[in-house]
């Protein structure tokens, strides 16, 4: 109605002026030419107005035409067969002129939509084949689909335990009874189509309905249903899309765990298994009354039962930590720690396992405090000296190192066993790395309890695979902020290095308590 008003005006403004002009003339033009001057308000008004706009002005210029220029002047009256010619041939010119230009105007208009069309969809298409979450998609899709099809909102819903819900919208809100309408209350009828959306599409992919994109406002003209359609399947796509792309998103998390906690079982219950079998071997050794110890080889025995019991107490501690590490809920209680004394009460909690005498230190006297939680530190110290002792061969020596590399202290845990080959040092920090498999460690077992049996027990002949313990000593550096790696000793045998960072503020004593983050 608004351009057709424009339309009008502007004709009747345009007809009025010209109208002067020829008045002014009028004597000396014929009634052709005024007829073909008077086709231009037409055009105008049919350009800016559109159809209504042109038949008002052909009525105006009809009457103008007749009320001026054809005598007798200023009545309604023809006086002459010629002047019905006249005004016959200018109805028909003006209204062949604007029907043409009508159909032109229509046909730029509908052009001009096409591409826009073209454009929203061409968008859209670039939008759905980037890889976003569901819930950045949804906004961005409906924002588009409204300003496509100038809807007063645009609504997209989605099945969600068993409803539809609206999960995205753009423009006009629903009311709250709108809302009732979609999300009812238990016990009340849903309807398929909401109140207050006038136009439903569903959303289709091959098989299976995903959606509905509803419009708010005026239903879409018949001519645009076809695109709108275009747009849901472009927007059902996207949406299964990104929904296999969560449900695969989950399933890889689910094979993670399962994959985690595989290895965290095979690795915990070798670790657990090896103390076990040990303390086992021991004090059924000491029970049995056919075997008569001397009591030398009983307290070895008794130590070694206490030793072990010790190292499945740190294991079980160990591992909560390790997982509290993980989950980003661990409290790391940071002191200066002289690194002499964390060495010295490392080796002091492996005995009897770990002669003391074996242990070869090299740390500089002058070597800088470091800003670590005691307990962590210790028992990566004391993962490290314990694959050592059970690696390396009878009375080798182990070395301890420790040097200054900028802002952090490396320490160093070297031996003289068989090595870690070069290809398995990117892994041997995973949980499991390393394991002995069964049937070695049955044997294991067995020949220890009939070394127990025959009176000739040795502490270091049990042995195992790395199990948990390079796992632990991993989260709890990387817990700190250090790195940990492996390489060869200068002597032959493996060397394990991890760093710490310096202390560079001043204490006062205390413990500062740390929340870790994964």
């Amino acid at each position: 109605m608004r351009r057709n008003v424009i339309g009008g005006v502007a004709s009747v403004a345009l007809m009025a002026a010209l109208g002067a002009v020829m008045f002014a003339l009028r004597s000396s033009l014929s009634d052709a030419t005024v007829a073909l001057v008077l086709v231009v308000p037409v055009v105008v008004a049919v350009v800016l107005g559109g159809v209504w706009a042109g038949v008002a002005a052909v009525v105006a210029g009809f009457a103008l035409y007749d009320f001026v220029f054809i005598p007798p002047y200023y009545t309604l009256t023809v006086g002459h067969a010629r002047n019905w010619v006249a005004l016959g041939v200018y109805v028909i010119v003006v209204s062949l002129v604007a029907r043409v230009v009508t159909r032109l105007r229509s046909a730029q208009e509908l052009a001009l939509a096409r591409q826009h069309d073209s454009q929203r969809l061409l968008e859209m298409s670039e939008l759905l084949l980037g890889d976003r979450p569901l819930e950045q998609l949804l906004p961005l899709v409906v924002s588009i689909v409204r300003d496509a099809f100038g809807s007063e909102g645009v609504v997209l819903l989605l099945p969600r335990h068993g409803v539809l819900e609206i999960v995205a919208s753009s423009g006009r809100d629903l009311t709250e009874a709108e809302l009732r309408s979609v999300t009812p209350e238990p016990g009340i009828r849903s309807a398929l189509m909401p109140a207050g959306v006038t136009e439903t599409i569903v959303l289709a992919s091959p098989g299976r309905p995903v959606g509905l994109l509803g419009f708010v406002g005026s239903p879409l003209p018949p001519w645009r249903r076809a695109f709108a359609r275009a747009f849901a399947n472009h927007i059902a796509i996207a949406v299964e899309r990104a929904q296999l792309r969560e449900q695969a998103l989950r399933m890889h998390v689910l094979e993670e765990v399962d994959r985690l906690r595989a290895s965290l079982v095979g690795a915990v219950s070798h670790d657990l298994r090896t103390p076990l079998a040990t303390i086992k071997a021991s004090a059924s050794a000491l029970l049995d009354p056919d075997i008569a110890l001397p009591k030398a080889e009983q307290a070895e025995l008794l130590g070694l039962i206490d030793a072990q019991a010790d190292r499945l107490a740190r294991l079980v501690s160990n591992l909560l930590d390790m997982t509290r590490i993980e989950a980003g809920t661990f409290v790391l209680r940071r002191q200066p720690l002289d690194v002499h004394e964390l060495v010295d009460g490392a080796v002091r909690s492996l005995r009897p396992l770990l002669d003391p005498s074996r242990v070869k230190s090299d740390v500089p006297v002058d070597l800088p405090a470091v800003d670590a939680d005691h307990v962590l530190v210790g028992e990566v110290l004391g993962n490290l000296l314990d694959n050592s002792v059970r690696f390396a061969p009878d009375g080798s020596p182990i070395e301890i190192s420790a040097r200054r590399l900028g802002d952090f202290v490396e320490i160093s845990v070297s031996d003289r066993g068989p090595g870690i080959p070069a290809s398995d040092r990117a892994v041997i920090f995973e949980r499991g790395y390393g394991r002995l498999p069964e049937s070695d460690q049955v044997a294991s077992t067995n020949g220890a309890a009939r070394a127990s049996a025959s009176g000739t027990w040795r502490p270091s002949g049990l042995r195992g695979g790395a199990g948990l313990g390079l796992a632990i000593a991993k989260a709890f550096v990387d817990a700190h902020g250090g790195t940990i790696s492996a390489d060869d000793a200068p002597g032959g045998g493996a060397r394990v290095s991890f760093s710490l960072p310096v202390v560079t503020e001043p204490s006062d004593g205390r413990d500062r308590d740390v929340m870790t983050e994964r």
